[in-house]
């Protein structure tokens, strides 16, 4: 297969270019018209596929319903919106609904699915600052324990690749020193970390944090807190939610220029309630949410923020066009920043000789005209 436009990101630049890919590889980059194509996209831009390394679910479906038939949906759908790599999310839960998800993620990985390819489980919880919880289950929360996350980890047959958790709770920080070494990134979030103790965390392993501004302790001038850590810590990972209603949109420019290309990481955080309609009502993590007119997702009882129904290709266009962040610096942090978190940048976020083939195509009005996940044409 050859594909060619007049606008490859390759090297951090726009080329014209074709890309050839064989199976599920990149197997060629040329010069435009060098080789008869089997698709011009004219002026579309083809980029790196898009990683979502923070999503709870998709159209009805949550990671911690734990059905096959659910997870293999939402893998086979949400290459619509360029997403090419997933970490399915789960939310605090009790020990049993907490086994059960991972393992429902480990049975279908080791089974087959088409799709975006799953790179690994986020584990957000249930080790997380009651303060800062969010729309958390308050009554799952629970301190740091080894043991415990060890067997989580072996009901998911090692996939747990991201643990977002309050490190100021963890004693000793054994769990964050046991995570950081067996290959899962430590990221801090839901807390209420002083900048000191987030500095600490850091000193012991984590290096990324959760959905930054949001379920943790905020910036002030004279108490910088986890906010302040996150612009501060230029070489530690941190998340944000790009969809312009969980952060404003002069902050998320704040942040991206503050944080730079290599380290900033948008999300999703999408709910079950993701391509659902307006006023659709779920259960989240127990707790009733509704999706309201501009796309957010709030907790009925409280009001508060939920979660989102962001899609990727919508978040860059927020990035870009509403908040001025560079193109470079908004790309990255979709493709090739969480591919690097990850560990897998040897072969995602780029698009590279012997790299995946996951390939999208975007107009300029940052529609998906196609994409091509591992090589297969999915939209």
């Amino acid at each position: 297969m050859i594909i060619q436009s007049k606008r490859v990101w390759v090297a951090g630049q726009f080329l014209e270019a074709q890309v050839e890919f064989e199976n599920d590889k990149i197997t060629n980059v040329l010069p435009y018209g060098t080789k008869p194509v089997d698709v011009d996209y004219g002026n579309d831009r083809i980029v790196p596929g898009f990683i979502d390394i923070h999503t709870h679910g998709y159209d009805t479906w949550d990671t911690n319903d734990a059905t096959p038939e659910g997870l293999r949906h939402w893998m086979k759908e949400i290459p619509s919106e360029g997403v090419t790599g997933i970490c399915p999310t789960t939310i605090t839960q009790s020990h049993e609904v907490l086994s059960a998800a991972v393992k429902n993620v480990a049975r279908v990985v080791e089974e087959g699915y088409e799709g975006a390819e799953i790179l690994g489980i986020h584990f957000e919880g249930p080790y997380l600052d009651q303060k800062y919880k969010g729309a958390q289950p308050e009554q799952f929360c629970v301190k740091p324990d080894v043991e415990e996350f060890k067997q989580y980890q072996e009901d998911a047959k090692g996939l747990i690749k991201v643990i977002t958790m309050a490190c100021e709770h963890d004693e000793d920080f054994a769990l964050t020193e046991y995570c950081a070494s067996h290959g899962v990134l430590v990221s801090q979030g839901h807390s209420g970390a002083t900048y000191q103790q987030a500095v600490m965390a850091v000193a012991h392993g984590a290096m990324s944090m959760t959905h930054v501004f949001n379920g943790m302790s905020p910036f002030h001038h004279r108490d910088p807190g986890l906010v302040g850590a996150a612009f501060r810590l230029r070489d530690v990972y941190g998340e944000v939610i790009c969809d312009g209603n969980h952060s404003n949109i002069n902050s998320l420019n704040n942040y991206f220029m503050s944080k730079g290309r290599d380290y900033a990481i948008m999300i999703s955080d999408s709910l079950m309630a993701k391509g659902c309609p307006v006023g659709s009502k779920f259960l989240f993590g127990g707790n009733e949410i509704e999706v309201y007119p501009d796309g957010s997702a709030h907790l009925t009882s409280t009001k508060g923020l939920a979660g989102s129904t962001l899609r990727i290709n919508r978040g860059l266009e927020i990035l870009v066009e509403k908040a001025g962040v560079p193109f470079d610096y908004a790309i990255n942090s979709c493709t090739l920043n969480p591919a690097r978190a990850l560990g897998v940048d040897d072969r995602k976020g780029k698009i590279c000789t012997g790299y995946d083939a996951d390939i999208v195509v975007l107009n300029n009005d940052y529609d998906v005209v196609q994409t091509y996940a591992r090589g297969v044409a999915c939209k």
